[in-house]
């Protein structure tokens, strides 16, 4: 299974790009998004999850569509991610029938 923090990096990495390529500074892109610039810091290296809210805010202020953004995640994340193992097919237990109580036990009561 592939681990959170590749994503997170992953994440970072794509941001980032998209930043130096508009040649921005973290400075400028924070005070755009609201964010402080040492959380976009940590966002940008991966060392913080952001939320999808906070993801949102930094798309806007790039320009660039959280979507696009993801997608461009994805695309890299299906080339390094193992294939899934195969879950095994689930396996049916035939139960015995119920066993009855003897007719007599059951008249007496």
């Amino acid at each position: 299974m592939v681990e959170v923090a590749v994503l997170r990096t992953l994440l970072g990495d794509a941001l980032r790009e998209t930043r130096l390529r508009q040649q921005r500074t973290l400075r400028e892109v924070s005070a755009s998004a609201r964010v402080s610039l040492g959380y976009l810091s940590e966002v940008e290296r991966g060392q913080k999850e952001a939320s999808s809210e906070l993801l949102a805010s930094i798309c806007r202020a790039l320009g660039v569509r959280l979507s696009d953004v993801l997608r461009e995640v994805s695309e890299t994340l299906a080339v390094i991610e193992p294939e899934p193992v195969p879950v095994p097919d689930r396996v049916t237990v035939a139960l015995p029938p119920p066993v009855s109580a003897p007719r007599d036990v059951v008249a007496a009561a």
